[in-house]
């Protein structure tokens, strides 16, 4: 078994400036999955950069109200919901509340630096 606190998770601020802590990646431990699993969060009236993934990702929010972006589809996002976001779709989410937006990711195959591309200029 392997059992972490979100507080023993580094936090660092990613590529597209979420602030993020990655929970489980088996490219960096010993683990039988295929996906990685991260904790973002977006400070209140800000936004992630436009980015893209070659792989497939979930997000779920956990608190906060936002809106997520999707290629050039967009909608109102709250806590409980779930987003999947193809691979190699333009995706950011925007937080459009009073408090930080929260949220899992879930990457499939898992994340990897080489997998992202942040779009220039935001």
């Amino acid at each position: 078994m392997i059992a972490k606190t979100l507080r023993s998770c580094k936090l660092f601020t990613a590529g597209d400036k979420s602030t993020l802590r990655e929970i489980l990646n088996p490219r960096k431990e010993r683990l039988r999955i295929r996906y990685s699993l991260a904790w973002a969060s977006v400070r209140p009236r800000h936004k992630t950069i436009p980015h893209r993934l070659r792989y497939s990702e979930v997000y779920y929010i956990l608190k906060g109200t936002g809106i997520m972006h999707v290629n050039r589809r967009r909608r109102k996002v709250k806590s409980n919901d779930t987003i999947y976001i193809p691979p190699n779709a333009v995706q950011w989410i925007g937080n459009t509340g009073r408090t930080s937006l929260h949220f899992l990711c879930i990457v499939d195959p898992a994340w990897e630096m080489k997998c992202e591309r942040v779009m220039v200029g935001g």
